[in-house]
């Protein structure tokens, strides 16, 4: 182990050991913790995809991450409990955190791929900590919501499909009847 990655890990203990201290002295901090990071993320992601058209990748990982934040529970809400393992909510937190890390790199790169599969992972490890502290909750998975958006596009493709065929038949109808027009124009100029 290099010296640096000595350093970054004790750097993740101590950051780990915070967590968990401020989790003690104050419950359900990882919890609030958790929603406000991907709600950030999930902002900066919208931003960064809506000059374009989002496809599939883009849509899903969207879906998923408001499917985690959908009902959000305030901390003191009747079903939510402090953690059980406090530890693993931090270590969980870490790992969310260093998916934010692998995001900004994407965002300053502009891959908005990259960005989409990493806002998926973000928004795995803030349903997990939601998880933990409000264990009734049904976590929803990316697969689900994927075949979702998927049909979702499909049908949407076939619209456009459709409407494509539609304004090329028009225009095709339309072009005929001009074509028409001028050839009777030029008939009725040449009859007098």
């Amino acid at each position: 182990m290099t010296l640096n990655e000595k350093t970054q890990a004790n750097d993740m203990l101590a950051s780990a050991d915070i967590l968990i201290v401020a989790e003690q002295e104050n419950p359900r901090t990882l919890l609030r913790v958790a929603s406000e990071r991907l709600s950030t993320v999930r902002y900066v992601f919208v931003v960064a995809i809506e000059d374009g058209i989002a496809g599939v990748e883009e849509r899903s990982a969207l879906e998923y991450s408001d499917a985690v934040l959908i009902g959000w529970p305030d901390n003191d809400a009747n079903d939510v409990q402090d953690a059980q393992n406090i530890e693993n909510v931090a270590e969980l937190v870490m790992e969310l955190e260093k998916r934010i890390v692998v995001f900004h790199e994407a965002e300053l790169n502009g891959g908005t791929a990259r960005m989409a599969d990493t806002l998926i992972h973000i928004s795995e490890y803030v349903a997990r900590v939601r998880k933990a502290y409000q264990p009734d909750f049904l976590l929803p998975t990316y697969a689900e919501i994927r075949r979702y958006v998927q049909r979702q596009w499909d049908e949407e493709e076939q619209l456009r499909a459709g409407e494509e065929a539609a304004d090329n038949a028009n225009s095709s109808e339309n072009s005929n009847n001009q074509a028409e027009t001028d050839t009777t124009n030029g008939t009725e100029k040449n009859n007098i």
